[in-house]
């Protein structure tokens, strides 16, 4: 997994002013929202669809330094890339949208983008569900159970990508914040990933180690692209790369067994998914009123005077320290 890193690291840096300058020449830049802060003004024009550097090395490097064959219909490793491009492909049609349109709200209607959400979790959560390594348990943190939800699973998982892939493309909002959150969150899954493998043997301890090898390799491919992507960014990941993102986190959590850790390792895209919800709640409840100034919340800080670089910051420093709690979690 180590290899994974830095080969991802050494592959997106490298990559990275090429495809800067691709981005440029096919004049792939940022529409940024009338209403955003008015420090990002600025950023008009950078160029955006950035993500597709670091889903090309994740699953290059994932695919290259994997252990053992592949077996089709149980491969999670597989499975958990295809997901995660397959959630990559609703962000690229959104970004092609916004820049042929230029307008940032000119992207997919929500209903359209729910729709293909809907229909990418459903068949994620059957494959899950019918998985010999994983079906419809879940492990309860702290409590070191086990609960089957039987038939449950099927909403409550479809309901978690959403709100997860969602939540992964609201906190896309500051130079270097989703990249720096989601880096934290892909180690903590890359570690568990090695712990249970430690567990396992056979085909099962591959399926695992395989899995955390491509959370290993999106760690180092987001270290390699904060390289341009830090402020003042030099490109922006777009929807493409969010929606990768979300994917990946929400596909391994459901692998490994682990869904109900999310509220708490990503708990930064909670917040900016409850904060966009509460906001929009309280404004057609009073007619016009805020509870923020902006939402998501990461804008609310911004505009109350916090500096972008702090708040990515902030934002790194509690993803790390709920991950160390997470793993209190895992070990009753």
């Amino acid at each position: 997994m180590v290899w994974a890193v830095l080969i991802a690291f050494a592959a997106a840096l490298a990559m990275g002013p090429w495809a800067i300058r691709l981005l440029h020449r096919l004049k792939f830049g940022q529409n940024v929202y009338e209403l955003a802060p008015e420090s990002h003004q600025k950023k008009q024009g950078t160029p955006t669809m950035g993500g597709l550097l670091f889903a090309l090395v994740t699953v290059a490097v994932g695919s290259v330094l994997r252990f053992g064959g592949v077996e089709i219909q149980t491969d999670m490793a597989a499975a958990l890339a295809l997901f995660a491009v397959l959630n990559m492909a609703i962000g690229f049609l959104d970004d092609i949208k916004k820049i042929r349109s230029h307008k940032n709200q000119g992207g997919l209607t929500e209903k359209q983008k729910l729709v293909m959400q809907f229909v990418t979790a459903a068949a994620f959560t059957a494959y899950c569900y019918l998985h010999p390594q994983v079906g419809s348990s879940i492990y309860i943190p702290f409590a070191g159970v086990e609960w089957d939800i039987g038939l449950a699973y099927f909403p409550v998982m479809i309901f978690v990508i959403i709100c997860t892939t969602n939540g992964s493309n609201l906190l896309d909002g500051e130079d270097g914040l989703l990249a720096s959150v989601t880096g934290v969150i892909a180690a903590f899954f890359a570690i568990v990933s090695l712990l249970l493998a430690a567990t396992l043997r056979g085909a099962a301890q591959e399926n695992v180690l395989n899995t955390g090898v491509l959370c290993a390799a999106a760690v180092g491919a987001l270290l390699g692209f904060l390289r341009y992507n830090l402020h003042p960014a030099k490109v922006i990941m777009g929807d493409s790369g969010s929606m990768f993102l979300g994917g990946l986190v929400a596909g391994v959590a459901m692998l490994l067994r682990l869904p109900l850790l999310l509220p708490l390792v990503a708990g930064a895209y909670a917040v900016s998914l409850l904060s966009v919800f509460m906001q929009r709640m309280y404004f057609k409840a009073t007619h016009g009123k805020r509870i923020f100034k902006m939402s998501p919340l990461h804008h609310h800080f911004e505009l109350c005077g916090i500096p972008e670089a702090r708040i990515v910051s902030m934002y790194a420093i509690v993803t790390i320290l709920l991950c160390l709690l997470a793993f209190l979690g895992l070990g009753q």
